[in-house]
């Protein structure tokens, strides 16, 4: 299963949510949050233990609007005994994850591939 929109792509590996931003995600609008949240999490409802990746590879920087997208998607993961990890973050978005101490809520890896291994394990 596979669905997109103008700013990010969900994939699935397996039992585990692949959310991919578009390198622009930092221009994504507060109006688009609710939707965006909707797609993203929609999944996540009918899934026991949601295990969810945010792969930032393509992004540089992202503001207070998807990080309030992210932590709403935690919102809705941790409850339910899931877990939300990050991968791929460049210099910059790792800055900021430390900058707000969401690198202390989140784990982060470097690529898909360790992101996936390690919420297989």
């Amino acid at each position: 299963m596979s669905d997109s929109t103008k700013d990010f792509q969900i994939k699935w590996h397996g039992s585990t949510l692949i959310v991919i931003p578009s390198g622009d995600i930092e221009s994504m609008k507060w109006d688009l949050v609710e939707q965006a949240a909707d797609v993203v999490m929609e999944p996540l409802e009918e899934t026991d233990v949601p295990l969810v990746i945010f792969d930032l590879s393509a992004v540089d920087y992202f503001g207070s609007v998807f990080l309030s997208l992210m932590l709403r998607c935690h919102k809705a993961v941790k409850p339910k005994g899931g877990e939300l990890v990050l991968c791929g973050a460049s210099p910059m978005a790792s800055e900021l994850l430390q900058v707000t101490a969401l690198d202390t809520l989140w784990a982060i890896y470097s690529t898909r591939e360790e992101a996936i291994e390690a919420l297989a394990g």
